[in-house]
């Protein structure tokens, strides 16, 4: 029923968002989206009240993502043509903002309304939406929930089996595709180059990262990160020659800071906003979290696993065997 509803409402070329947004540090909202295999990054500013409008197109519906200038997700909507949306909260506690405009969003906002506390908790929010797919089949709002809030794409014969059972109605393929193109149970045959990975700077935008320039170890993880204070030791431990990579893969960033506040000033930190199914970072073959790669200075990759043990020994090792 809801495809039939948010179908219904494609009648223009665009979709519209409206916000009134308080306390935003910095005055600009960050939209974020995939349309036709083009990444959308685009700042709006907010007026003195702290409203802003944003139109944009897509044909088919996908997941639109509002942050702030540090990438701190604000809030997150499912739209396509037709939609007109609008977003309304307080900047301070992303989980007061809320989303109107058409059922698919309104049933979404419930759901998160009703299980605000499972989302400081990752395994009471898998549960929660495990337990909503298998009782609503038809529902596009099960497809929204596995692409976006749920975290654990471990098992990937479990993931698949979730998606087969919801209705092939309520599972387009504009919001699958990220998921079809990166299964993180698939292993690769032969080891990619890298040349550049975009992903959103601690404190910034967007960047592009240059994997040309140095060897690189990037260390994939989520929150809550156990062992933190070691794994950071033995990074730090590293020769200089080495560039740490540090990336955050889940959508929620709350967090973050406070984790990363002791870490060596010198390293730069990303979030990924799409978490595990990143497309940038499946290049990486991610198959759980965390996950450690090294790329050499050309962008090939010579490692990806599990064991920062083993990431280390094969970034050193590389670098002992380059001449001086």
């Amino acid at each position: 029923m809801l495809m039939a509803i948010l179908l219904a409402s494609c009648g223009g070329d665009s979709f519209k968002i409206e916000g009134e947004i308080s306390n935003l540090n910095g005055g600009v909202v960050v939209v974020v989206f995939s349309a036709d295999s083009a990444m959308v990054d685009e700042q709006v500013e907010l007026d003195s009240k702290g409203r802003f409008t944003f139109s944009g197109v897509a044909s088919s519906p996908v997941i639109v993502s509002l942050t702030d200038m540090r990438g701190e997700p604000l809030a997150s909507l499912a739209v396509v043509n037709g939609d007109h949306l609008k977003v309304k909260g307080d900047a301070s506690k992303p989980m007061s903002i809320k989303v109107k405009g058409n059922r698919l969003n309104e049933d979404w906002q419930l759901f998160r309304d009703e299980h605000a506390s499972f989302y400081s908790n990752p395994d009471r929010l898998d549960a929660a939406i495990e337990k909503f797919v298998r009782e609503h089949p038809a529902d596009m709002l099960s497809t929204v929930l596995l692409m976006t809030d749920y975290s654990d794409f471990r098992d990937h014969d479990k993931m698949d089996k979730m998606l087969k059972g919801i209705d092939i109605k309520a599972r387009p393929e504009s919001l699958l595709q990220p998921y079809k193109d990166n299964p993180v149970g698939s292993r690769m045959n032969h080891l990619p180059r890298v040349m550049a990975l975009t992903l959103v700077k601690h404190g910034g935008s967007f960047e592009e990262i240059n994997m040309t320039e140095h060897m690189s170890l990037i260390s994939f993880w989520t929150l809550p990160e156990e062992n933190r204070k070691a794994l950071i030791d033995k990074l730090a431990g590293i020769d200089e020659g080495i560039r740490v990579i540090d990336v955050l893969a889940e959508s929620d960033t709350l967090r973050w800071h406070k984790t990363i506040a002791d870490d060596p000033k010198e390293w730069k930190h990303y979030w990924a906003p799409g978490g595990p199914l990143e497309q940038g970072i499946q290049l990486f073959g991610l198959t759980t979290i965390p996950w450690f790669a090294v790329t050499d200075s050309a962008g090939l990759v010579i490692y990806n696993g599990t064991s920062v043990d083993a990431a280390i020994r094969a970034a050193q090792g590389k670098l002992k065997s380059q001449p001086k």
